[in-house]
C-alpha cells in the first residue's frame, strides 16, 4: 500500500463516524538525526529548555514537587493557588501551602498546573496528551504554566516522541501539544513579545533520574 493510499485511508476512516484514528505504522525509515558529543541528557534538555526561555527545578522524587512549585511561585510573588489536571490530584498539595482545583482552565486562572507525557533533550520541548484527565487549556491559558517531567521520559528527538505515543496508545489523542518555552510572537514590527497568545512563564519541575 502506497503512502498516498494509507494517508486517504486514515482521512476515510476519520469520517466514517467513528470518531477515533488509528496509528501509523512505525516501519518508515527515519531521517537524519542531529548527533552530540559525550553529555548527560539530562543536562543537554536542561540546556535547551534555558535557551527557550523555560525556566526549572529539580527535585529527587516525585513527592518533593509539590514544595518545590510553593517555593517557585512564593519566590516570583505568584499566587499560591490555580489550577492542575484532574490526573494530578492525589499529590500533597494542601500540604505544600496551594489551593488547587482540578479541572479545565478559565480565562481568569493565573497559574496552570501539568505533568509532561514526554520531552524533547534536542529541542528543550515538552510534550503533553490532551484528554479528559489532562485538559489542554490547563497549560494553555494561566500566565504561568507549571509542568512536571519525569526525567525517565526524556526522548532525543520528536521522532522518538512520536514512537513513544504509538506505543502508549491505540488510536490518537484528542489534541498533541509540543511546548518550547513561552508562548511569544514577533508579528508587529519584528519585536519579540512574550506571553501574547499563551503562557507568559513555562517553569519545569524535572524529578527523577
Amino acid at each position: 500500500m502506497s503512502a498516498r493510499d494509507r494517508i486517504l485511508g486514515r482521512v476515510r476512516q476519520g469520517l466514517s463516524g467513528s470518531g477515533t484514528v488509528s496509528l501509523p505504522d512505525r516501519g518508515r525509515p527515519r531521517g537524519p538525526h542531529v548527533t552530540w558529543p559525550s553529555q548527560d541528557r539530562v543536562q543537554r534538555f536542561m540546556a535547551c529548555s534555558l535557551r527557550m526561555g523555560t525556566t526549572l527545578q529539580r527535585a529527587g522524587t516525585l513527592e518533593e514537587v509539590p514544595s518545590l512549585v510553593a517555593r517557585y511561585l512564593g519566590s516570583h510573588g505568584l499566587p499560591l493557588c490555580g489550577v492542575a489536571w484532574p490526573s494530578l490530584r492525589n499529590m500533597e498539595w494542601v500540604g505544600a501551602g496551594l489551593a488547587l482545583e482540578y479541572r479545565e482552565a478559565h480565562a481568569g486562572d493565573a497559574v496552570g498546573i501539568t505533568s509532561a507525557f514526554c520531552a524533547l533533550e534536542e529541542t528543550g520541548t515538552l510534550l503533553l496528551v490532551s484528554g479528559p484527565e489532562t485538559p489542554a487549556s490547563v497549560s494553555l491559558l494561566p500566565e504561568t504554566h507549571i509542568a512536571l517531567l519525569d526525567a525517565g521520559r526524556l526522548r532525543p528527538h520528536m521522532e522518538d516522541a512520536f514512537d513513544q505515543v504509538m506505543e502508549s496508545f491505540s488510536t490518537w489523542p484528542r489534541a498533541l501539544n509540543f511546548i518550547s518555552g513561552p508562548s511569544r510572537t514577533a508579528d508587529i514590527e519584528q519585536t519579540i513579545v512574550i506571553g501574547a497568545h499563551g503562557p507568559a512563564r513555562v517553569h519545569v519541575v524535572l524529578y527523577g533520574q
